[in-house]
């Protein structure tokens, strides 16, 4: 596994894999399935499962759920396609829920 090197790095909350830096936050106002969550535009350490279309608050979009890649525990997902304009620009984008990801070296 690769080694985010920052000052402020996310990692798995289940094994404590670096998995997105914090200078990569897009936003944090977003809703994950269970509660907060984070947009970021970069993330590392991770598997991207199948794209499916998932109707979201914002209006359909296709998604691909985003797995630690060492304890393959759901982190969030990955924008693939969104199907109105003004969402555009989460494609390619990543969602971190924020109880699935822990701060290191804060």
């Amino acid at each position: 596994m690769a080694e985010l090197v920052g000052p402020r790095v996310y990692s798995c909350c289940h094994c404590r894999n670096h998995v997105c830096l914090h200078d990569d936050i897009i936003s944090k106002a977003f809703q994950g399935r269970n509660g907060r969550a984070f947009l970021f535009s970069h993330a590392m350490n991770i598997s991207v499962g199948p794209k499916e279309d998932r109707q979201l608050m914002t209006g359909l979009h296709t998604v691909a759920d985003i797995y630690c890649r060492d304890c393959r525990e759901v982190l969030g997902w990955k924008y693939e396609r969104a199907y109105e304009e003004s969402q555009r620009y989460k494609e390619g984008k990543f969602i971190f829920e924020k109880a699935k990801i822990i701060k290191e070296n804060w």
